[in-house]
């Protein structure tokens, strides 16, 4: 066993050495600020909770990415229950006010950015763990399913988004 400052150590310079992983998901997940701070505070406590769990045979990315996917998903779940109960807030119009630019590259990442969020969560972890170039066999461990099935989403996901996209560019 760890003594406990050492273990804090360790953990804390895990997460530093990750932290673009964390960044990346909870602005994936979240449009606003404050709910990216609690989405990755949540995020860092469930990765100190399963620290001692950690399987070395696994690298730490897999490990946090395996454990933010899973807390964002049921952090936006929540999230979109209690949007249900109390009413939509009209996030989308501060969403598109962030997209006031007259580059038409910046305005189609931007656009991208907002169709991935708007994606069923796990459709939204695969596209977040793709497009950070993560192998097909990669995802399937950290999302817990074949690499077969992680091909056919992707390949279902990037046809949609390439469908949308069509779309906006005839208009």
């Amino acid at each position: 066993m760890v003594h406990s400052a050492e273990k804090s150590e360790l953990f804390v310079s895990v997460i530093e050495a990750h932290k673009g992983i964390l960044f990346k998901i909870t602005n994936s997940y979240c449009k606003n600020a404050e709910d990216r701070k609690d989405l990755l505070q949540e995020i860092i406590i469930q990765l100190w909770k399963s620290f001692d769990r950690y399987d070395s045979h696994f690298k730490f990315s897999t490990w946090i990415y395996r454990i933010a996917l899973n807390v964002s998903i049921t952090y936006f779940r929540k999230a979109n229950r209690r949007k249900q109960v109390y009413g939509a807030i009209t996030d989308d119009i501060l969403w598109m006010s962030e997209e006031n630019t007259s580059n038409t590259l910046e305005i189609e990442i931007n656009y991208l950015h907002h169709s991935i969020s708007e994606l069923k969560p796990l459709d939204k972890a695969l596209m977040i763990l793709y497009l950070e170039e993560n192998s097909y066999k990669d995802i399937a461990l950290i999302m817990g399913i074949s690499e077969t099935n992680v091909g056919t989403k992707i390949n279902r996901i990037k046809a949609a988004l390439k469908e949308k996209f069509s779309t906006i560019k005839t208009l």
